[in-house]
């Protein structure tokens, strides 16, 4: 069994490379030029703010997600995506079925503390993290106990898994560095519990 990055109250794995570095170069420069890349922006103290950061959402259906306060609609798997997302399903022995993409084009780039616990989201479902193109550092921070962290180098072509409470209990967070000077994509692998139709969501009461 893998080791568990967390000490405590949930459960991080590192799969290690997932692809050989000519394939995990390959793949980072299709999606460069596959996915639909769109600025992230986020709401903020009332506020609408585009990011330097760009993101790209896709998934089985054209699901509805909201997070940072802003709606997004999933678009279609691209090839490459599609062949990595069943070579992540075979690896984890999990399936998802959406993913969302984020292009960093350098360390002065990164990601604040968040966790990945928006409702539209399976609760404790895993969830799988690809890393392409510059190595990154990726921390980890206890809801409660902030003093509880771990930190782990996300290498080009390597796989993280989340698993269980984690989402529940801990933050995690791309932090900024000028160590990287190249860009990085990383692609978390998702499942999104199942959406209400529209003629569903009208006949519940409010």
């Amino acid at each position: 069994m893998l080791p568990n990055l967390l000490p405590q109250d949930g459960t991080v794995q590192a799969l290690g490379p997932l692809l050989p570095e000519p394939d995990a170069s390959a793949a980072f420069h299709a999606l460069l030029t596959e996915l639909p890349w769109q600025h992230d922006e986020v709401r903020l103290f009332g506020k609408r703010i585009v990011t330097a950061r760009k993101v790209s959402w896709h998934g089985d259906q054209p699901f509805s997600y909201t997070y940072s306060g802003i709606p997004r609609t999933a678009q279609p798997w691209s090839p490459t995506l599609a062949a990595l997302k069943a070579q992540i399903e075979a690896a984890t022995g999990t399936t998802y079925n959406s993913c969302l993409a984020n292009l960093y084009h350098s360390g002065t780039e990164g990601m604040a503390w968040h966790s990945d616990d928006e409702p539209m989201l399976l609760r404790h479902a895993p969830i799988a993290s690809l890393s392409l193109g510059a190595p990154r550092r990726f921390d980890f921070k206890h809801k409660k106990d902030p003093s509880l962290r771990a930190s782990i180098l996300l290498e080009h072509g390597h796989l993280l898994l989340m698993l269980n409470e984690t989402q529940t209990h801990w933050l995690h967070a791309l932090p900024k560095t000028k160590k990287a000077t190249s860009p990085r994509i990383n692609l978390t692998f998702r499942t999104i519990a199942k959406v209400p139709r529209l003629s569903e969501a009208r006949a519940q009461p409010h």
